[in-house]
């Protein structure tokens, strides 16, 4: 069994390039199932093959449940990005934050601005042990270093592209 390790500090480096630097890249595939609708009761497998899930949609949005959806895998994505730069941070001050966690919330409802649909994330960061002034300090220098926060806030670079 291998050990894992958390993420290295010099990941807090800063970069000085002029260009995006891509440091990681996967791509997940999503594929419809048996109702022909990959949200609804489809599989999402990732490139590696590490991720394979099957999607439902959930009972309180007339499905059936008992598979994953598209805003558990988000929010599952936003709390762990923002826990290993939360973590990351601590460590490079000098902080021992052995039972921080991070969860996020997400929430797929109806927009007022255009009538259609809307993705809200509220993420919530407990920090037993730490004195508030401290925790809030390190919970705002994470906000502005997590790339799922600066997504959230900031928008985020996406081309779509038909591919035949």
């Amino acid at each position: 069994m291998r050990k894992l390790r958390p993420d290295p500090v010099t990941l807090l480096d800063k970069y000085r390039g002029r260009d995006f630097h891509p440091l990681y890249t996967t791509s997940v595939t999503v594929r419809a199932g048996d109702a022909a609708h990959g949200r609804a009761c489809g599989i999402a497998i990732s490139d590696d093959g590490e991720l394979l899930v099957d999607l439902r949609l959930p009972v309180e949005m007339g499905g059936t449940g008992g598979g994953t959806n598209p805003e558990q895998l988000f929010a599952a994505g936003y709390s762990a990005c923002f826990h290993g730069a939360l973590s990351m941070l601590a460590e490079r001050a000098g902080l021992a934050i052995p039972d921080a966690s991070v969860t996020a919330t997400v929430s797929f409802g109806r927009d007022p601005v255009d009538g259609l649909y809307v993705i809200v994330a509220n993420i919530n960061i407990h920090l037993p042990g730490l004195a508030k002034a401290v925790a809030e300090e390190l919970v705002r220098t994470t906000e502005r270093l997590c790339p799922y926060s600066k997504m959230a806030q900031n928008g985020i670079e996406s081309v779509v592209a038909l591919t035949q």
